[in-house]
Order: C-alpha cells, then sequence, then structure tokens
C-alpha cells in the first residue's frame, strides 16, 4: 500500500471540495484551484475528510495513488494558507524591487530584468532587496516561477554571486592557487 496515498486529506472548514467525475475544484478564502485528475482513481469525500482508492494492486494503479493524494492536498493546503517560496540575492550590486506588481531584478548585466507575475502569483521583496518570496496557491506554479527567477543568475561556486534558494547551499570551490616558488 502507498504511504502517501493511504493517508487522509483533512478539509479545513472554509474550504469546499466539488468532484464532478475526474475533475476536481477546491474552493477556499485565498482562491479556487481547479484540476483534473486520473480517471481510474476514485476520490471519497466524507466527514470533511478526503480519501484515494485505487481499484487494483498494479503497478500503475499504485504510482497514480500517491500521485493522486499529493496533487489533491496540494490543492487543499494552496486554497487555505498557499505555497511560499524564498529567493536570496547575492553579490555586490545585486538586488530585487518591486514596481506595482512586477519584479525588477539588478543582476549584474547591463539592464535591469523585469518579471511580470503569472496569475495568481504575487511577490514580496525584504531586506533591501536581497531577500524574494514568490507566493501563490499553485505549488507547481510557485516552484517554476522561482525556478525561472533563480535563473536569470544561477549561484556560481567560487564567489557565490547569484539567486539561490533559501534553503540552498552552495558549496564553494577554491580559487587558482597562487604560483609556488
Amino acid at each position: 500500500m502507498s504511504r502517501i496515498g493511504k493517508m487522509i486529506i483533512k478539509v479545513p472548514a472554509k474550504v469546499q471540495v466539488d468532484i464532478n467525475g475526474t475533475e476536481v475544484s477546491v474552493k477556499g478564502p485565498k482562491g479556487q484551484l481547479t484540476q483534473t485528475l486520473h480517471p481510474e482513481m476514485a476520490i471519497v469525500q466524507e466527514n470533511g475528510e478526503l480519501r484515494v482508492e485505487r481499484p487494483s494492486e498494479a503497478r500503475r494503479h499504485r504510482e497514480l495513488h500517491g500521485l493522486t493524494r499529493a496533487l489533491l492536498n496540494n490543492m487543499v493546503t494552496g486554497v487555505s494558507t498557499g505555497f511560499r517560496k524564498g529567493l536570496i540575492v547575492e553579490g555586490v550590486g545585486y538586488r530585487a524591487e518591486l514596481q506595482g506588481k512586477n519584479l525588477m531584478m539588478f543582476l549584474g548585466y547591463s539592464h535591469p530584468i523585469e518579471v511580470n507575475p503569472p496569475t495568481d502569483i504575487s511577490f514580496t521583496v525584504e531586506e533591501r532587496g536581497r531577500l524574494v518570496y514568490v507566493d501563490g496557491l499553485d505549488r507547481q506554479v510557485v516552484g517554476q516561477v522561482a525556478a525561472n527567477l533563480r535563473g536569470l543568475r544561477p549561484p556560481e561556486p567560487y564567489l557565490g554571486k547569484g539567486i539561490r534558494y533559501d534553503n540552498e547551499v552552495i558549496r564553494r570551490k577554491a580559487g587558482k592557487a597562487g604560483k609556488g616558488k
């Protein structure tokens, strides 16, 4: 039995879950998410809880069991509390600024880079432009936007400059050794 798939999802009081065949819609205080899940997985809603059941012990069904449960849990968590991913901007002259909803990134290039957020995504800048937070409902979109921002100037191992995740550890390398006599 899938350890993740067999766990029950507790639905908070402010969250509504509508199951319409394979399409699941979750509405909460932060917003609404809709996703089409695999038709072979059965989603059971009772007593404020969600449970995913699989039809057989076939390998494909075991794989889909945990995936379906994780997607459902992410939807419920997203509309109730939301997701947040933090990025640290390191380097001399490297910083981020908010201009309205858009994020302006100064990363050592000859021009600033303007990033327009997708729908349901917001940016927060703290610590004088050194800490950027990506907030949103959909965990996949939040992670992708954070990865796109990190890709603008990935951290480099010699000086440590660039954009890294707040929980990421960059292994530093020693530079060139001096000439031996």
